[in-house]
């Protein structure tokens, strides 16, 4: 494991996943929410993230987090693991309310309020990017690791018994 694509839903908790998992093998970390955004939430041009992200899938070792569903394919055509964490709605939804007023590593801001635009993606997410993620996985899954948690305490177990 040495390229590892962690994706999903907003809120499924892949940043804390992904923070965990650098912890214990030391591989560098990338949150695409800190490459997209600036601290006065405004972003970079496409062009500037996609360049960024080519940077990234083009060094030998990382792990990469984030949604962003645009990138999702080139992400886990370049990886040699993916971890899918397939939560439902309500998870997601419980997610995103428990990080208002939080700061944290993976975002320039705190956010004050619960984002009406990120509500309505978590509320789409399982028919809108879900559908397309499970072709990506199927599509990519020879010469890769797949692994889809459904809740967070099965990605814990496997996270937990890795050395």
């Amino acid at each position: 494991m040495n390229r590892v694509a962690v994706i999903g839903c907003p809120g499924a908790g892949k940043s804390t996943l992904a923070r965990k998992l650098h912890k214990k093998t030391g591989l560098p970390l990338y949150h695409l929410d800190n490459i997209w955004w600036k601290p006065d939430r405004t972003h970079i041009t496409r062009e500037e993230f996609d360049a960024a992200l080519a940077e990234i899938l083009a060094k030998p070792v990382w792990i990469a987090d984030g949604n962003y569903s645009r990138t999702v394919e080139s992400r886990i055509a370049a990886c040699d693991t993916v971890i899918f964490l397939d939560y439902d709605e309500q998870t997601c939804m419980d997610g995103i309310a428990s990080r208002v007023g939080e700061q944290r590593p993976d975002m320039p801001w705190t956010e004050q309020t619960l984002d009406a635009e990120l509500v309505a993606l978590v509320k789409g997410f399982r028919t809108e990017q879900r559908p397309e993620i499970l072709t990506l996985l199927d599509r990519y899954a020879d010469g890769r690791k797949i692994l889809i948690f459904h809740n967070r305490a099965e990605a814990d177990r496997w996270l937990n018994g890795r050395e």
